[in-house]
């Protein structure tokens, strides 16, 4: 069975790339967007998704309500990995407390979602082919499937305002930009805007080629990211 998985995150780049890195793990399927908390709560009465994966900054309601609104109504059985922003104490105790099952602190590579889609994966598959009563040492396979190890966040002096300020001006683009283009589309110097473009390349949302010309050849940055 497909694991169909809805992204409810409010900025279009973001939720764009995160569909497709769903899209890109054997055994899920996307089964949409959400953009808001209310909208994500409409589409989980009306399609009953296996998972989502939920931004906790939403425009019209907390994350954390999004859960109790899940956990008192049909969405009771559908679970949970955050991947949000948020990384104070308290919004991680309340996540854990509401069944989150996992918890991404943005932003991140790629790999560091994959490896946790794969994990819940092992875990739905260790729970669907359990049969009768649990012995101890089940339990604790179950619960170890779920266990992530690193995230990767950004390299240092990096924000994240930043990081989706470039990564908008590259997705929303209709051709390969310089570094120079990026730089004046997002307001920064050239020399930052190239660390972001880099980044973007090492985390396999953005490609890079080259512009024969007159002299020495341009770098190029275009969008990579599925969907």
């Amino acid at each position: 069975m497909m694991i169909r998985t809805l992204v409810v995150e409010d900025d279009p780049t973001l939720a764009a790339a995160h569909l497709g890195f769903v899209e890109a793990v054997q055994g899920f399927e996307p089964a949409g967007i959400a953009h808001s908390g209310r909208e994500a709560l409409r589409f989980i009465g009306r399609n009953r998704p296996d998972l989502i994966l939920l931004d906790f900054g939403l425009p019209d309601m907390n994350g954390l309500d999004v859960c109790r609104s899940l956990r008192s109504g049909a969405g009771r059985s559908v679970d949970v990995i955050a991947v949000t922003s948020a990384r104070d104490v308290e919004t991680i105790h309340h996540a854990i407390a509401h069944g989150v099952t996992q918890y991404l602190i943005k932003p991140f590579m790629p790999s560091s979602l994959r490896e946790r889609l794969e994990r819940y994966a092992e875990y739905r598959q260790r729970l669907t082919s359990s049969r009768g009563l649990a012995a101890q040492q089940d339990v604790d396979l179950l619960f170890a499937a779920l266990r992530g190890s690193r995230s990767e966040p950004l390299p240092k002096g990096l924000t994240t305002d930043s990081w989706r300020a470039v990564a908008r001006v590259v997705r929303e683009a209709e051709r390969p930009l310089s570094s120079t283009h990026v730089a004046e589309a997002a307001g920064l110097s050239r020399v930052t805007a190239r660390r972001y473009l880099e980044h973007l390349v090492t985390q396999e949302l953005v490609t890079r080629s080259l512009r024969y010309g007159g002299g020495r050849p341009e770098q190029l940055y275009h969008w990579a990211a599925r969907g």
